[in-house]
């Protein structure tokens, strides 16, 4: 099993910026793809952004990008999201998920393990 716990969500304005964390801990977090996903009241869980094992590869939403970078830290089994020029239809609850295979992937099914989810609210 692979614990996820994601931290750094938290209310900002409009044109602001928070920088989302995912601490994973039980299994070897550098052997695995991972990723960024987002549900916001009454819709659909929908994907953010992917980052490969290594690092090498990344994929974000097209609704995300030029905004946001994930990124990672394989010493530190730590996963980033760096969110600048937020909107409010930014707002949405945030998880992070993990993928037993190196290569990124942007349908939620290919993951295997996912954290609780960190509230991200943006205010107009």
């Amino acid at each position: 099993q692979m614990q996820l716990v994601e931290s750094g969500g938290g209310l900002v304005q409009a044109g602001g910026s928070l920088r989302l964390s995912c601490a994973a801990s039980g299994r070897t977090f550098s052997s695995y793809a991972m990723g960024w996903f987002r549900q916001a009241p009454g819709k659909e869980r929908e994907f953010v952004a992917a980052i490969s094992w290594a690092g090498r590869s990344t994929a974000y939403a097209d609704s995300v990008k030029g905004r946001f970078t994930i990124s990672r830290n394989n010493a530190k089994n730590t996963l980033y999201l760096e969110m600048n020029s937020l909107k409010a239809e930014d707002t949405a609850v945030y998880y992070c998920a993990a993928r037993g295979r190196p290569e990124i992937a942007t349908m939620g099914v290919s993951y295997d393990y996912w954290g609780q989810g960190t509230q991200v609210t943006v205010s107009a």
